[in-house]
């Protein structure tokens, strides 16, 4: 499969309904993500909802706190789950509706194996990982979000509005696009801080007592974040205008939870979850819509 194959298929009403049950996903599962997308001029925002719903189908698989669930089962339903994306990418069909919705994305815009496959590990990693080295903690990070970025990225520079050399741009901005996603989620594992170590037993952060957060640890993990989303800005303005508000809108959704968590004391972070409201996420986004117009 060629990168960027961009195959104008018609749309049968099979691959309606399953890009409707992708967007309901995505509407469930995530109101930052959510207002974002719809930012995103079309085909790129089903595209990216595509996407996202196969990530949170495994996401759920993983991390089901119904402990009566045991390892076994859920590793059984992620090699289904596994097995199924690699046969709908060969063939473009999948009984399943989100699986059929990421395959015909994924054959659209060129996302491959080699995106794919780290995904799958990373979420098996969850299994079984309770607790991380460095060097799994980055692996970890690249498969379960910064090859998201890069899955999005595709996407973004697959759409009709997207000039010159395609392949040299996705080069250009693929770094960008692997720190957002490792922000969004490096931001996610703090927030959640209480739940993952609580409810699912994992400590995602290397070398982190979580009985014991502090402020010092606090603002040394934001300050990584800060990084992260720092590069990542700096090729937002490359990319696509039918992505680029969208991305902006993220990009700002977040700097604005690690601001109000930088502002949350430790404590508190470890007792309860730091939202940034629907009222200022709103707002976040008719700014970045403006932004884009100016």
């Amino acid at each position: 499969m060629s990168m960027f194959v961009g195959r104008g298929v018609p749309r049968s009403l099979y691959d309606v309904v399953s890009e409707e049950s992708s967007a309901v996903v995505i509407r469930q599962y995530s109101s930052s993500f959510g207002l974002a997308s719809r930012l995103l001029g079309e085909p790129v925002r089903t595209q990216v909802r595509n996407v996202y719903a196969l990530v949170r189908v495994a996401d759920e698989i993983v991390d089901n706190p119904d402990r009566a669930l045991g390892r076994d089962a859920r590793a059984t339903m992620l090699d289904w789950l596994e097995d199924d994306v690699r046969h709908a990418l060969a063939i473009g069909w999948s009984g399943n509706l989100v699986v059929h919705a990421f395959a015909r994305t994924a054959r659209a815009v060129g996302i491959e194996d080699d995106v794919v496959a780290p995904f799958f590990t990373s979420m098996r990693t969850d299994l079984d990982t309770t607790a991380h080295t460095q060097e799994s903690f980055d692996r970890y990070v690249y498969g379960s979000a910064e090859v998201v970025g890069l899955m999005c990225l595709r996407a973004f520079l697959a759409a009709p509005d997207a000039v010159g050399d395609r392949t040299r741009a996705y080069d250009e901005l693929a770094p960008g696009a692997r720190r957002l996603g490792a922000a969004f989620q490096k931001l996610n594992f703090v927030r959640d801080l209480s739940d993952d170590h609580d409810v699912l037993r994992r400590d995602y952060f290397p070398g982190l007592d979580v009985e014991h957060f502090c402020d010092r640890d606090r603002d040394r993990i934001l300050d990584d974040i800060d990084a992260d989303l720092s590069a990542a800005a700096a090729v937002v303005p490359d990319l696509p205008p039918s992505s680029r508000r969208a991305v902006r809108a993220a990009h700002a959704t977040f700097a604005e939870l690690a601001a109000r968590l930088r502002a949350t004391p430790a404590a508190d972070i470890r007792r309860q979850r730091v939202r940034v409201p629907a009222a200022v996420k709103l707002r976040l986004a008719l700014g970045s819509l403006h932004e884009g117009r100016a």
